[in-house]
């Protein structure tokens, strides 16, 4: 191996991975390029990122620019003489210049096999999906949205247990692994890039909290993966009538595929174990909480919150929370 004088990219725990095994394998990681720090948590107190965090433990210069469309900031990357830069869910757009700047160009770390799920959320879209697999591919960045020609790629399965946490890790691990292999070989010039076919393009919208609203009138498969693909964030919920008049909203941690004999109205709570009616089946909601309160399995927020068997979780109520 050749070490190379590199740019690192990157934000999220998703990142922290490749740039690890970057310098673990040997390689000058000259610069790191982070989002700035932003208030999190229930504090709300400014937070560097964890690829921030990270480069500061390895005393590696971190510089978090807010745009890197004008031309100073240009000029200070263009100074780095980097020989490639690696991007790994940085959140900030390359110009062109940017992607000029290196002697191997821009490559990008991204979580799905392209050209399916280009875009900001692939992990998620691709359970919501229902797609029996995905994976990492290493792309040679260009001006467009994840639409640079292919370096590698590996695969995962996609199986009823997977969430988005489960394969979140595991294409961290992967994209680390590969990102090390395709500088290998792009310095050593054993690897040429492949163009996209442009067939099979979908793309990963990003998500927002409405996306976590569940949908009684889906069929079940498809509300149980929406909760597997969005726990933790946006995080899944549904609004319950109260005593009152009003409305309880609910968050959903885990739920699991149960059948509905009765085949009843989408929407209706059918046991004291929280089974819902859907479409076609039953979901059962093993894990939820109220707010301001802890976690519990189904049946003990039943006993703690007035929900007949037989409500019917609709429109109505969702509407009235909002």
């Amino acid at each position: 191996m050749t070490p190379l004088r590199l740019v690192f990219m990157g934000t999220p725990d998703f990142a922290v991975p490749s740039l690890r095994a970057l310098a673990d394998a040997g390689h000058e990681v000259v610069c790191v390029y982070s989002q700035p720090p932003r208030p999190a948590g229930r504090g709300q107190q400014v937070q560097k990122s964890p690829v921030h965090r990270f480069a500061e433990e390895r005393g590696i210069p971190v510089r978090t620019p807010k745009s890197l469309r004008n031309a100073e900031a240009q000029a200070e990357f263009a100074e780095l003489k980097a020989d490639a830069a690696v991007v790994a869910a940085y959140g900030l757009i390359l110009p062109q210049p940017i992607l000029d700047a290196p002697r191997l160009g821009c490559l990008n770390v991204h979580g799905s096999l392209l050209p399916r799920w280009r875009g900001a959320a692939p992990i998620q879209r691709a359970i919501l999906a229902g797609d029996a697999e995905t994976g990492i591919t290493i792309m040679q960045m260009d001006i467009g949205l994840d639409t640079g020609a292919m370096l590698l790629k590996d695969a995962v399965p996609i199986t009823a247990g997977t969430t988005a946490s489960s394969l979140h890790d595991a294409l961290a691990d992967m994209g680390a692994r590969l990102i090390v292999e395709a500088l290998d070989g792009l310095a050593a010039g054993r690897l040429t890039a492949e163009p996209q076919p442009e067939a099979g393009v979908t793309y990963a919208a990003k998500l927002t909290r409405e996306d976590g609203r569940l949908d009684w009138t889906r069929d079940a498969a498809s509300v149980e993966r929406q909760v597997r693909a969005l726990t933790p964030w946006p995080g899944c919920w549904f609004d319950a009538p109260t005593p009152t008049g009003g409305v309880e909203r609910i968050k959903v941690l885990k739920a699991e595929l149960a059948p509905d004999p009765r085949k009843a109205a989408p929407g209706t709570l059918l046991d004291d174990r929280l089974t819902i009616a859907c479409a076609d089946g039953g979901v059962r909601l093993t894990l939820v909480q109220r707010p301001g309160k802890a976690p519990v399995d189904g049946a003990a927020l039943l006993r703690g919150f007035a929900l007949p068997v037989g409500t019917r979780l609709g429109d109505a109520a969702c509407s009235a929370g909002n």
